[in-house]
């Protein structure tokens, strides 16, 4: 039996660009995999609800104060009528200076979001990740979505 015998790459440039892709890739891995742990491991939670989630958090959290539930319709949309239970916080999306005031929020608080089909709290959620805050909860669909699983609004008088 003869052995065959091993030679050298034919191409020694193509066989280090081959080596220096692979370790490319495990450094991009070992970056996703160390985020992914830091995600977990800081308590950040940015995450859609559905209304009933929603519901179920706000009855949880009533009488807790670090709990806020904000709405960032217009003053004359949350004057229609808004979540019941525990009185809003109303910041007007479209409002001048919208992202000064969300900035100024506390952000170790925890945070559930809603307008009134869910592309406002969308956008207000990625924001509030961008600006470091670290517990925010989207209401799916908004107070639509909120009214059409039988939910009831409170209209200020």
């Amino acid at each position: 039996m003869s052995k065959k015998k091993r030679s050298a790459p034919e191409n020694p440039k193509k066989a280090l660009s081959v080596w220096w892709g692979f370790a490319g890739l495990g450094v991009i891995a070992l970056v996703v995999v160390l985020w992914v742990i830091f995600q977990f491991s800081s308590g950040s939670v940015f995450r859609q609800v559905s209304a009933a989630e929603a519901h179920k958090l706000i009855l949880e959290h009533r009488n807790d104060p670090d709990f806020i539930v904000l709405d960032v319709r217009t003053p004359e949309e949350f004057a229609q009528g808004h979540l019941p239970e525990k009185t809003p916080m109303n910041l007007d999306f479209y409002a001048p200076g919208f992202r000064e005031r969300l900035a100024q929020l506390d952000r170790g608080k925890t945070y559930l979001v809603y307008c009134r089909t869910g592309h406002r709290s969308g956008e207000t959620v990625a924001l509030m990740k961008e600006l470091g805050f670290r517990r925010v909860y989207d209401l799916q669909g908004g107070i639509l979505a909120w009214q059409s699983a039988g939910l009831p609004v409170k209209i200020e008088e």
